[in-house]
């Protein structure tokens, strides 16, 4: 289906390059190159702040693009605040309603899949504001089931920040079913979707997540932006956590109001061209389909984990993986040591933790190495990593690893 997509990359372009390093960061098209460079080139301005026609002309692109994302994940305009991340975004969430809304007894939810992004501001707030921090457990595969968030979900919860899905074992989490559960005991809930925004559809209706999280960097897009989606009734009480310029309405000697959601938490010069970046990269999924995107990566990683099966010394920690992420290990080499050897094949996968500390202890091992797929993937460049892996084991093998 995707044949000549490869073209549209131009990494990818007379370059051997296997990139199997997507959950990282993805690839970017020449389209949402191109439309980045058209801001810098034709009105390379600030917003909202000039009363001339290339601030009109920039204001107008940069409120399209919150037009656009906003539709795509199905939020109302003023739902929709433009971040550096998606870290960024998920501190906002910890940082503005944590802070202010929790108090000493309460529970946080979370689970030892999450990204340091989601875990690490909850854990912030729990130890300045006297919470308690509350794990779920996980299944024998490394999973958040409905059940085992039941076990655990109480009267004092009052957050649950979960990741919707693992960027370590490609797990997607039922969240339907816990957010529902959730808001019966009054708890509201924050969705990490950077691993989920690239490759899943997002409708924050159907899904009613009061807040949700994503990058730009994973779906096509350029770093340094993310969205956060809030709740309108939830974003209208919270306060910013960055104060400055354009994001007040009135500034006395003792006091300021802000103005509101989303401009009260986009303080000082927002990134503009990224977001018409990500404004593009959108409709650069569109155009390729979401549906048709998720179901190539799970036929490369499908697979690629039917082939490393067959490969003795060879363990693989998410066979079961509902999506393009696969996280193994060569037997008695040091994943460190062993994403150099894929590199000298021209094929590019990451190695260490993840940035997910947690659940590497829970899969009582140093490191992994992940390799996860996307549009510009094959199934010939599954071959080629599979040859690569076996090629890798023969070697460290040999040299007495």
């Amino acid at each position: 289906m995707f044949e000549n997509v490869k073209d549209d990359f131009p990494v990818l372009i007379n370059n051997p390059l296997i990139y199997l390093d997507t959950a990282a960061s993805s690839l970017t098209p020449k389209t949402v190159i191109d439309k980045m460079n058209e801001y810098y080139m034709h009105y390379p301005v600030n917003v909202h702040r000039g009363v001339y026609e290339l601030s009109h002309r920039a204001t107008q692109m940069y409120e399209h693009a919150r037009t656009v994302i906003a539709k795509y994940i199905n939020a109302s305009f003023d739902e929709v605040i433009f971040t550096r991340g998606a870290t960024s975004a998920l501190n906002l969430v910890a940082l503005s309603y944590g802070m202010d809304y929790l108090n000493a007894g309460d529970e946080i939810i979370v689970s030892e899949l999450e990204h340091h992004s989601q875990l690490l501001p909850w854990q912030n707030v729990a130890i300045k504001k006297k919470c308690r921090l509350v794990y779920v457990p996980l299944d024998d595969e490394g999973r958040i089931t409905v059940d085992n968030f039941l076990s655990v979900l109480t009267s004092k919860t009052k957050v649950v920040a979960l990741t919707y899905v693992s960027n370590v074992m490609g797990y997607i989490t039922p969240l339907k079913p816990i957010i529902d559960a959730a808001h019966k005991v009054g708890a509201i809930v924050s969705v990490d979707a950077a691993q989920a925004a690239p490759h899943l559809p997002i409708d924050v209706r159907d899904l009613n997540a009061d807040f949700l999280a994503f990058s730009g960097h994973k779906m096509f897009g350029p770093t340094g932006i993310g969205v956060l989606y809030g709740s309108r009734h939830l974003l209208a009480k919270m306060t910013p956590i960055e104060l400055g310029g354009d994001m007040n309405d009135n500034v006395e000697k003792d006091h300021a109001v802000w103005k509101d959601a989303p401009y009260k938490f986009e303080a000082g010069t927002p990134p503009i061209a990224e977001a018409l970046g990500l404004c593009e990269a959108v409709q650069y999924i569109k155009k390729l389909d979401i549906t048709a995107i998720a179901n190539h990566e799970k036929a490369l990683a499908k697979y690629t984990i039917n082939a490393l099966k067959k490969i003795p010394g060879i363990t693989l920690y998410n066979p079961t993986t509902e999506t393009g992420i696969i996280a193994f290990n060569i037997d008695g080499v040091h994943p460190h040591d062993a994403v150099t050897a894929f590199d000298q094949d021209h094929i590019a996968l990451r190695a260490g933790h993840h940035c997910a500390q947690l659940v590497i202890k829970w899969l009582k091992v140093p490191a992994t190495l992940r390799a996860s797929f996307y549009v510009y993937n094959t199934f010939d460049e599954c071959d080629q990593f599979v040859q690569s892996v076996i090629k890798a084991r023969d070697f460290f093998l040999s040299v007495g690893f």
